[in-house]
């Protein structure tokens, strides 16, 4: 306790402490307009009480960031990264551990936007950072080295793509044990690598497996358990086993609807799929019904 009062004495303060600690909580549990607020007063109060470029304002600046992002604001989340990160970088150096993890962060929101190129030269540097600064075995290399494939596996880079989802599953066994929701993401990767690749069995078991993790971990009506259900779904659609390809797409339809509303964006992504499919079988009714309400769902979205 002595050594945080003389922290927060070097720092921006007691106040900023807990507007930050607010804003966290506030993240964590869903309240993100409300954690918009919050965290633009602790910006405010770390720009009053140490400046611009201080350690405390590039820590405000993330998790402005953070929440901007989950709110789809951004252009707005790039450009507080960015500050951000030059803060940091300034501030504790190039390759410290908080650089690697604000890197990570726009890095993931290049990603969302599918912008692979602007994505990959920094998730590189984010690995490098981590490969010098962390325990070979820690889960968040892990989740580094994850990143960096999924980036090489949109880019149909995939012999790039596969050793290191292969590290990234090693190192989240080793450290988080075989049951835990991040392995089922990384099974969930190299499924869909190998599904893209025609190589159908091992997708399957691989699929098949972070399912399981997953209903293991969330239950059965979680959104988690519902993307992977999709992931399989669409495995089997591309082999053309069209009868095991529904019973999964309405599944993961039926828990995504009741996990997150009728209107949410993932609802859309399942009935899209599932128009393709039953198009496929020639059920075009069935097909413009739910055409009609995926782009329904997405005008509202916009």
């Amino acid at each position: 306790m002595t050594f945080m009062k003389k922290l927060f004495a070097k720092g921006a303060g007691i106040e900023w402490n807990i507007l930050i600690e607010e804003a966290t909580t506030l993240y964590n549990t869903g309240n993100y307009e409300r954690g918009v607020v919050v965290a633009k007063k602790a910006l405010e109060v770390a720009e009053r009480n140490v400046g611009p470029d201080h350690s405390n304002t590039g820590t405000s600046l993330n998790l402005l960031a953070v929440l901007y992002k989950t709110i789809g604001e951004q252009s707005q989340a790039e450009a507080l990264y960015k500050r951000s990160l030059a803060v940091s970088e300034n501030t504790l150096g190039p390759n410290h551990p908080d650089v690697a993890a604000i890197l990570n962060n726009l890095a993931m929101l290049y990603l969302d936007q599918e912008q692979f190129d602007a994505a990959l030269p920094i998730l590189r540097r984010v690995v490098t950072i981590m490969e010098h600064s962390l325990n070979p075995n820690d889960p968040h290399l892990a989740t580094a080295i994850n990143n960096l494939a999924v980036v090489y596996m949109n880019q149909k880079e995939y012999t790039k793509a596969e050793p290191l989802f292969m590290r990234a599953l090693v190192i989240r066994e080793k450290a988080l044990g075989t049951n835990h929701s991040d392995v089922a993401g990384t099974l969930n990767n190299l499924g869909c690598l190998y599904s893209e690749q025609g190589r159908h069995n091992e997708a399957v078991l691989y699929l098949e497996r972070a399912l399981s993790i997953d209903e293991i971990v969330h239950g059965p009506d979680h959104p988690d358990v519902a993307s992977s259900l999709h992931n399989l779904a669409s495995h089997y659609d591309d082999m053309g086993q069209y009868t095991q390809a529904e019973s999964r797409y309405k599944r993961s339809l039926e828990i995504f609807e009741k996990s997150l509303g009728p209107n949410h964006p993932d609802v859309a992504t399942c009935l899209e799929s599932m128009a393709v499919l039953f198009r496929k079988c020639g059920r075009e009714m069935e097909a413009d019904a739910l055409i009609k309400r995926f782009t329904t769902i997405r005008a509202i979205n916009r």
